[in-house]
């Protein structure tokens, strides 16, 4: 384990603010909302601010109080952040990010998760975090090789929790993180002690009457799912297949990227507006400048295509996998595009013992209302410890 810091050149930052001062702005304007994508009103004047006014240095300065580490698992650079708690009893936690997120999305719960005495509460809530980079994102950098898919990552996750010395902990997280958890938690049962996931897919199996049997909340659910699937999942399409191919553009156009990213901080919230209804714009652009500056905007969605047929094993019904035998506590995000139906949860995943219905939250939910996540995190870790 490496010590690390983030110091980036002055010249990189005037690269970032030449490049989008000269970027090339499409000439026709057809629609003013978001029906199309992002609209170019206020992608420019997001730029403009990114560009003139965002203080990257006072992000930079926030990422260096926490310690943080690189080390070499399995042939990948692997990027942590691992905050210990004053409490001596503290139960140490794997906290996973995913797509289009970064180590940003944690920033405002490290407090309150390691330290509960000192924001309000009770000291037995205590854990310590660890917080990766996931490989090929962020300051974890490119991944140079193929066949990085959630389960190599889960066992990179079980290699480092190994080096940091604990023998049991929770795994947690949210979209991807989500998936690693689930994998930490089937390979690696004999140190997983639960796992927390703010994000479950699920679906019918096309099983005689398993639609009807549904609630009237969990049949809107299963429209969610069909929205998704027709109009929001261009993304997951493209990243799924032609990676290479997006990550020219990305890792070229910093205003590129930044609509490609920023769009899914206002699309995956059904009641945003705009992106920064409930996500301060110095976060959404903390998280975009560490895309730009580690040059990992392409390379994170790779991550998409070699794990596709693993996402796509989850709604074949019938397919093989082990059984997860150690405890799951899932947080229902209401305002998620595609929130979990629990009949359907509970027929693929008998392990759940803990299941909360997390009001006004979307995808985001560490950014959005980070007391709600934090309250229900330390309910699963409270229950599994119990």
């Amino acid at each position: 384990m490496r010590p690390f810091k983030v110091d980036v050149p002055e010249s990189q930052l005037v690269d970032l603010r030449q490049r989008i001062a000269a970027t090339r702005w499409p000439g026709e304007n057809i629609a003013s909302d978001w029906e199309r994508g992002v609209p170019a009103n206020y992608l420019k004047e997001l730029a403009e601010y990114w560009g003139t006014k965002y203080d990257w240095r006072a992000a930079e300065r926030r990422l260096n109080e926490y310690p943080q580490f690189v080390t070499d698992i399995d042939g990948a650079n692997i990027h942590v952040l691992h905050i210990t708690s004053p409490e001596p009893g503290a139960t140490p936690v794997v906290l996973t990010h995913g797509w289009p997120g970064s180590i940003v999305e944690f920033l405002d719960i490290i407090g309150p998760l390691t330290d509960p005495a000192a924001h309000g509460g009770d000291p037995a809530d205590a854990v310590h975090l660890v917080l990766p980079t996931l490989p090929g994102y962020g300051f974890s950098g490119p991944v140079g090789q193929a066949g990085w898919d959630v389960r190599r990552v889960a066992r990179a996750w079980a290699e480092l929790m190994r080096r940091l010395g604990y023998d049991s902990y929770v795994a947690a997280g949210g979209d991807w993180g989500s998936f690693v958890s689930l994998e930490l938690a089937r390979q690696d049962p004999e140190h997983v002690t639960g796992a927390h996931l703010s994000m479950l897919l699920t679906a019918p199996f096309g099983e005689p009457g398993e639609i009807e049997k549904l609630s009237e909340s969990d049949a809107a659910r299963l429209a969610d799912l069909g929205h998704f699937q027709a109009e929001l999942s261009g993304y997951l399409v493209l990243q799924s297949t032609r990676p290479q191919t997006l990550g020219y553009g990305l890792t070229d156009s910093p205003v590129g990227q930044l609509a490609w990213i920023v769009e899914k901080f206002r699309e995956w919230n059904r009641a945003a507006r705009t992106p920064e209804d409930l996500i301060g714009r110095d976060a959404l652009l903390t998280n975009a400048t560490i895309y730009w500056l580690t040059g990992t905007a392409g390379t994170s969605t790779h991550l998409y295509y070699e794990s596709a047929a693993y996402t796509a094993e989850l709604f074949t019904p019938g397919a093989r996998r082990d059984p997860i035998r150690v405890p799951l506590g899932v947080a229902a995000l209401r305002l998620d595009t595609t929130p979990p139906i629990r009949a359907f949860a509970e027929r693929d995943y008998p392990a759940i013992t803990h299941w909360s219905e997390l009001d006004g939250v979307g995808h985001f939910a560490t950014l959005e209302r980070p007391e709600l996540y934090v309250d229900d995190l330390r309910g699963f870790v409270r229950s599994v410890h119990a």
